[in-house]
């Protein structure tokens, strides 16, 4: 598949480095307005330019990572050049029928919502797309099932998709960040407490993966009577860990909406 990424930005190039390090068969090339910061691209193979319309006539998929405001730009670019190519839109708030209409319903219309750790083969990447698009959608799920994970999901819950997937990776990153500063306080250096902490949460998250069950299965097998795992959860929703994880999801959701003031 030939895939044209416009958007070099941190979602573009994370695409662009999961297509060449974990999917077969692909040609990738990327453009940004300022090429520099992603010249290193082209050691993994990625063309890069700063013409919207380099290469774009080859592509198979036109994947657009870019700000919301530059949309109506970038297709009154590239619509004239693109007859019969596939638009898959990684733009926040942007629906499928705001794509379809600014595209004039002349073009296969795919949203995806991935995150940055496509770059490593682990993006939780939402999908959704028109059902009379699907043959032109489906090589698109194959595609980011490479770089991790790829459900299906009714376009209803896009916005949703945004805030558990792309926003949730902050999220994580910020317990890890806490986890870590407790364990500085606790005793270890910097390096020793990051290194632990991250490979915790991956090989949690290995688990539920795996093998597929309720988080509280697995920890049960973590808590014993009195211990000190037990006693260090109470602690933390004592102190509204859950709920305020829970808020600040439900807030980040009002905010993508324009719910908030």
């Amino acid at each position: 598949m030939n895939v044209h990424i416009i958007g070099g930005g941190n979602l573009g190039v994370s695409i662009a480095l999961g297509i060449a390090q974990f999917s077969k068969n692909n040609q990738v090339t990327v453009t940004r307005r300022n090429v520099a910061n992603i010249q290193y691209l082209t050691e993994y193979g990625i063309t890069v330019s700063n013409d919207n319309k380099h290469n774009i006539q080859e592509a198979d998929v036109v994947i657009l990572t870019i700000k919301p405001y530059q949309v109506d730009t970038v297709l009154a670019e590239i619509l004239p050049v693109i007859k019969g190519k596939t638009i898959a839109s990684a733009v926040s708030g942007l629906s499928l029928d705001m794509l379809q209409d600014k595209t004039n319903n002349e073009f296969p219309v795919v949203r995806i919502m991935p995150n940055i750790a496509a770059q490593f083969g682990e993006s939780a990447t939402c999908i959704s797309f028109p059902e009379t698009d699907r043959e032109e959608a489906l090589p698109i799920v194959d595609l980011f099932q490479d770089l991790g994970t790829a459900p299906v999901i009714d376009e209803k819950l896009m916005d949703a998709a945004t805030v558990l997937g792309a926003c949730g990776t902050a999220y994580a990153l910020r317990y890890i960040r806490a986890s870590m500063q407790a364990g500085i306080e606790i005793g270890f250096d910097s390096n020793t407490a990051l290194a632990i902490a991250a490979q915790t949460v991956k090989g949690a998250a290995k688990m539920l993966l795996e093998e597929r069950v309720h988080p509280e299965q697995l920890i049960d097998r973590v808590t014993t009577p009195q211990g000190c795992t037990i006693v260090g959860l109470n602690e933390m929703e004592h102190n509204g860990f859950s709920s305020s994880l829970i808020k600040g999801i439900k807030t980040s959701l009002k905010q993508i909406k324009g719910l908030l003031k």
